[in-house]
């Protein structure tokens, strides 16, 4: 009787170390997966960033790893659905994707954010269900949708980058608005650059704007920057 005591007690012990062992592989595959979109969204200088998108997805994750113990624990005592909390995740992580979309200026920024954290806590979703090739697949896709696709798209259009050195924001960005649509462009962002970003060539007390716009053709663009040049107020200007 010892015996089979003894046994039972390795048994289970080997199976409490088998679970362990595969929650801290799943917990891991969802830090790295998570934490490449979370990089490439720090690095853009995004509302959500590298801990945001790592701690959402491995929430999303704890939460399917849960539903298939409960399942499995109460298997053949009642009916339970194990998907039934990962669909609370995907409907309730919108409140958290909502507050990451601002209001900038003449644009709404946050929605490739917002985009981006619903889409990690999928991702999470997956592999604490077991699905680590989707899981995978999707990072690559996500990834490669925000990064490499955006510089794509950007080139098509022709869009350029146009740093905007300035003393007053408030002022001064509704006036480059105006000249951009005055020569016939499209303003698509303009927003405020962080002091340490690599593209800024930043001088003492001055705002440092980026304005992405979408000229009609080379002397819209040439007569676009002329006049914001001319701008009181306006200390450089240069484009990328």
């Amino acid at each position: 009787m010892e015996e089979i005591k003894s046994f039972l007690e390795s048994v289970y012990s080997i199976e409490i170390v088998q679970v362990s062992v595969e929650a801290f592989v799943k917990m891991l595959l969802t830090v790295v997966f998570s934490g490449i979109i979370g990089f490439e969204r720090e690095h853009s200088h995004r509302p959500a960033g590298f801990r945001t998108h790592i701690l959402v997805a491995i929430g999303a994750a704890l939460v399917m790893m849960t539903s298939k113990n409960v399942m499995q624990q109460y298997e053949g005592l009642t009916t339970f659905d194990p998907t039934r909390l990962g669909a609370q995740v995907i409907s309730g992580i919108g409140f958290l994707g909502a507050g990451t979309i601002l209001r900038e200026g003449f644009s709404v920024k946050g929605l490739t954010t917002a985009a981006s954290v619903w889409a990690v806590s999928c991702i999470g979703l997956a592999v604490g269900a077991g699905y680590y090739v989707g899981a995978l697949v999707a990072t690559i896709f996500i990834y490669l949708t925000l990064n490499t696709f955006k510089r794509l798209i950007a080139r098509g259009n022709h869009s350029k980058n146009i740093y905007i050195e300035a003393e007053n924001l408030s002022k001064q960005a509704a006036e480059v608005g105006a000249i951009v649509k005055r020569y016939g462009g499209n303003l698509h962002t303009l927003e405020i650059l962080h002091a340490n970003s690599s593209s800024v060539k930043r001088k003492s007390d001055s705002i440092v704007m980026k304005a992405v716009v979408f000229p009609r053709d080379e002397d819209s663009l040439n007569l676009t920057i002329s006049a914001i040049r001319a701008l009181e107020g306006i200390r450089d200007l240069y484009i990328d």
